[in-house]
This record gives structure tokens, C-alpha cells and sequence, in this order.
């Protein structure tokens, strides 16, 4: 199974890309022995103006087929890092090729996305800035991954 982070905007250079792709580095090399095939971050710009909408067009663009998609909203469900990794497990082991984390921009992810997915997940009653959330999920994925090994790095 893929999980793909997909997110508005392109990371420059900086603490916060190094983290999500030392996360995602780690996560992939973790989940290979637990049928996690591949773990990687798209960043998608819209076309023309900007807004929910446009960026909606560019993230369902970027989303592989087949793949689950998670939307990550201030309004959606709180998980424990066990109970997401049982969920990702799930999805694996009911036959889904792929799971996408969507990221939004400034003003989040467009209602109609959001409305569609097959998860709106959040990552708690504060709202972090997008490249944190980033650095967030990319870190949970490697938890996720490091749950279903029997890593321990999970101790909480």
C-alpha cells in the first residue's frame, strides 16, 4: 500500500523539509516489512487563482488512483497515533492500493473535498500553520509504520 502526503505549496529549504522528508525516509524504510510499498510527499500548486477550489482541482490531480483519501480538517476526527496505524492497517489489509493525506492551503481544503473523503482527520482543536502540519502527519505516518512493525518507538 502507498501513502501519499499531498500538499498546497512548495517547502523551500528549511527545518520543516528536512523533517518531513527525514520522516517519510524513515516511514518508507519501516513500512516496507508491513506492506507499506511506498511513502512519499506530492506538492501541488493551483493553476490561475488561487482559492479552495483551484487548489481542490490540483490536489485531485495529485491524488493516485485507488488510494483512500484522508483530508486533514480542524473539524474532522481525532485519532489516537494506535488507532490511525489500525486504521492504515485496515485499509491495507481490506485490498486498498493507496492511502492520501490532503494538505490544504491558507484558507483549507474545499468543503466539497472534504465532504468526499473517506476520512477528515484532525490533528487536534489548535490550528497549526501548513508546514508543521506537514512535519505532523509525515511523523504519524512513520508512527503508523513503526506501530504495525512492533517498532518501539511508540511508547505512548
Amino acid at each position: 500500500m502507498r501513502l501519499t502526503l499531498v500538499a498546497v505549496g512548495r517547502t523551500r529549504t528549511g527545518p520543516e523539509r528536512e523533517l518531513v522528508a527525514d520522516y517519510l525516509t524513515r516511514a518508507a524504510k519501516t513500512g516496507r516489512a508491513v506492506g507499506l510499498t511506498e511513502v512519499r510527499l506530492a506538492e501541488v500548486e493551483p493553476r490561475g487563482r488561487g482559492g479552495p477550489e483551484a487548489e481542490a482541482e490540483a490536489l485531485r490531480r495529485a491524488i493516485p488512483d485507488g488510494a483512500v483519501l484522508v483530508c486533514l480538517d480542524e473539524r474532522g476526527r481525532q485519532l489516537s497515533s494506535p488507532d490511525l496505524a489500525e486504521t492504515i492497517a485496515g485499509w491495507r489489509d481490506g485490498g486498498h492500493r493507496g492511502a492520501a493525506f490532503l494538505i490544504g492551503g491558507a484558507d483549507g481544503l474545499d468543503p466539497a473535498l472534504v465532504a468526499g473523503a473517506d476520512l477528515s482527520l484532525s490533528l487536534g482543536r489548535m490550528v497549526w500553520p501548513h508546514l508543521l502540519a506537514r512535519v505532523m502527519v509525515a511523523e504519524q505516518l512513520y508512527r503508523a509504520a513503526s506501530i504495525l512493525a512492533g517498532a518501539p518507538y511508540h511508547r505512548g
